[in-house]
C-alpha cells in the first residue's frame, strides 16, 4: 500500500512505498494455491475423461489391414524401422530405404514405445494413446495460462475446463496416432511464450523460445509458418516500447537453426540434396489437383492403394518420385486453374466447417458428418464472434489470435486436407468461443499491456 510521509526537517515530500503486509502475502499464498488446485483437477479430469473413451476405441489400432498400417500409418512404419535397425526409413507398405516423408520427433518418439512394448502390439497401443491423452490434458494448463493474460481469470477458467470435455480434444488424439497432438500442446506452449517475450529481457528467454520453436518444427513443419508473424508482431511492440528487439530475435533465430541443422545435414548426407525438413510437398500438392473431387483426399493418387504407385515409388525412389508428383500437380494447375482455385474454396470450406459434400456415397464413408458439420460450424462461428470481440475490447490480443487462425491453415488450402489438419488450432478457439459466450458484466479483463 503506498503512503506519503511528509518530512518537515526537509520540507519535502516523498513518497514511499511500503512492503506488502502478512495478509497480502497469504491472500496472494491462498490464490496461487487455489488455481493450482483447479489446474490440477481440470487436467486430472481431462485425462480420466479420455483415458475412460480410449478403453473403447483401441481395438481401432490393432486392425492388421495392410500389416497394421492405421497403427501410426507413416509415423508408424518409421518407427518399425527405427525399432528393427533400419533407421529413418520405409514409410509405406514395402520397404523403400532412408525416407525424409516424415519430421524425426515424432517417429522417435514412437519408436520409443515399440522398444519397450512391442511393435503393433496391444500393450503399445495403450502405451501411445495413454500418452496422447496425456498430451491433450496437459494442454488445459497453457490454454488457462494465455487466457488469463488476454482475457482475465474468467474466461481462462471456463476455456480450461471447456477443452477438458472438447468433444475434437477427446476424440481425435484417441483415434490416429500423429504428431498432431503433441503439436496442439506444443503450439500452446508457443503462443503463451509469445505473449511473454513482448516484456522480457533476459536473452535465456528468448534463447529458451528458439530451441522449443525448433523442436516444435521438427514435429511438424507446418507449425513454424506462424513463426514469422509472430515475432513480427512483438519486434512492432518491443520497437515502440524503446525495448531491442534485434539482438533477442537473433538469439531466438540461432537457438532455432542449431536444433534443425542435425536434421538438415543428416538429409543432405543422406539424398545428397538440401532438405530442411520433409521432401513430400510435391505429393501432397499433387493431391490437391484431382480431377474429380468426389471426396476431400484423393489417396489413390499416392502410393497407399494404388498399386501403380507403390511400383512407381519403388522403381523411382522417394526424391525423384516427388519430384514428378510435383511436376504433375504444377501441369495440372496451370491446366486448369479455374477448377484449381474452386477446389481451393472448396478446402477453405471443409476446413472451417467439416462440410465436404452430402453425396450418399460419401456419407457411407463419413458417417459422422450430419452431426459434424453443424458442430465444427457453429465452433469456428462462435470463435470469429470471439475474435471481433476481442477486436474491440482487446486487440493487443486479438492480433496473435488473428495471426494463427489466417496464416496456420494456408498450406491446407493449397494442397490436401484432412480433418485433424486444423487440430492445433483448436485450442486459441476454444478460449475466443469461451470469450464470446462470456457476458461482459462477468469479465474482469487485464489492462491492456500496450
Amino acid at each position: 500500500m503506498p503512503s506519503v510521509n511528509y518530512r518537515n526537517d526537509s520540507q519535502a515530500a516523498t513518497v514511499d512505498t511500503e512492503q506488502p503486509g502478512p495478509w497480502e502475502i497469504g491472500l496472494a499464498k491462498n490464490r496461487a494455491s487455489s488455481s493450482f488446485r483447479t489446474l490440477l483437477v481440470m487436467v486430472l479430469t481431462a485425462l480420466a475423461i479420455r483415458l475412460v473413451v480410449m478403453s473403447f476405441i483401441y481395438p481401432e489400432q490393432l486392425l492388421t489391414k495392410y500389416d497394421h498400417f492405421k497403427f501410426g500409418f507413416e509415423t508408424g512404419r518409421i518407427a518399425r524401422s527405427i525399432v528393427q535397425g533400419e533407421g529413418f526409413s520405409s514409410p509405406l507398405f514395402v520397404k523403400t530405404g532412408p525416407t525424409a516423408w516424415m519430421t524425426p520427433v515424432y517417429p522417435y518418439i514412437i519408436a520409443g514405445f515399440f522398444k519397450v512394448f512391442g511393435i503393433y502390439t496391444k500393450s503399445a497401443a495403450f502405451a501411445v494413446l495413454s500418452f496422447q491423452a496425456l498430451i491433450s490434458s496437459l494442454t488445459c494448463l497453457p490454454i488457462f495460462f494465455y487466457a488469463r493474460r488476454s482475457f482475465g481469470v474468467n474466461v481462462a477458467t471456463w476455456a480450461g475446463w471447456t477443452w477438458a470435455f472438447f468433444p475434437y480434444a477427446i476424440y481425435f488424439p484417441l483415434d490416429r496416432i500423429w504428431e498432431t497432438w503433441l503439436s496442439t500442446l506444443l503450439l500452446s506452449l508457443l503462443f503463451l511464450i509469445s505473449m511473454q517475450l513482448e516484456d522480457t529481457e533476459r536473452i535465456s528467454a528468448w534463447v529458451g523460445a528458439g530451441l522449443l520453436w525448433g523442436f516444435a518444427a521438427l514435429n511438424s513443419a507446418t507449425v513454424i509458418t506462424v513463426l514469422p508473424f509472430l515475432q513480427a508482431r512483438i519486434s512492432y511492440l518491443r520497437h515502440r516500447k524503446r525495448r531491442p528487439w534485434v539482438l533477442p530475435n537473433v538469439a531466438l533465430g540461432l537457438a532455432l537453426v542449431a536444433v534443425i541443422v542435425p536434421w538438415t545435414v543428416r538429409n543432405w548426407r543422406t539424398f545428397h540434396t538440401f532438405i530442411v525438413f520433409r521432401d513430400n510437398m510435391g505429393l501432397v500438392l499433387r493431391m490437391g489437383t484431382k480431377g474429380t473431387t468426389d471426396y476431400w483426399e484423393p489417396h489413390e493418387l499416392g502410393p497407399w492403394e494404388n498399386a501403380a504407385q507403390v511400383a512407381e515409388f519403388q522403381r523411382d525412389g522417394e526424391l525423384k518420385y516427388m519430384a514428378t508428383k510435383k511436376a504433375q500437380a504444377i501441369a495440372s494447375i496451370k491446366s486448369d486453374p479455374g477448377w484449381y482455385a474452386w477446389t481451393t474454396v472448396r478446402r477453405f470450406v471443409f476446413m472451417w466447417t467439416g462440410y465436404w459434400s452430402l453425396d450418399k456415397s460419401y456419407l457411407q464413408l463419413e458417417q459422422w458428418d450430419p452431426e459434424n458439420i453443424p458442430f465444427c460450424s457453429a465452433f469456428t462461428v462462435l470463435a470469429l464472434v470471439g475474435l471481433r470481440k476481442a477486436w474491440k475490447r482487446r486487440p493487443d490480443a486479438a492480433y496473435l489470435y488473428t495471426i494463427l487462425l489466417l496464416i496456420f491453415p494456408l498450406i491446407y488450402y493449397i494442397t490436401s486436407p484432412e480433418f485433424y489438419y486444423r487440430r492445433p488450432l483448436d485450442p486459441m478457439m476454444v478460449v475466443l468461443s469461451v470469450y464470446a459466450l462470456t457476458p461482459s458484466r462477468k469479465l474482469h479483463e487485464p489492462a491492456s499491456s500496450n
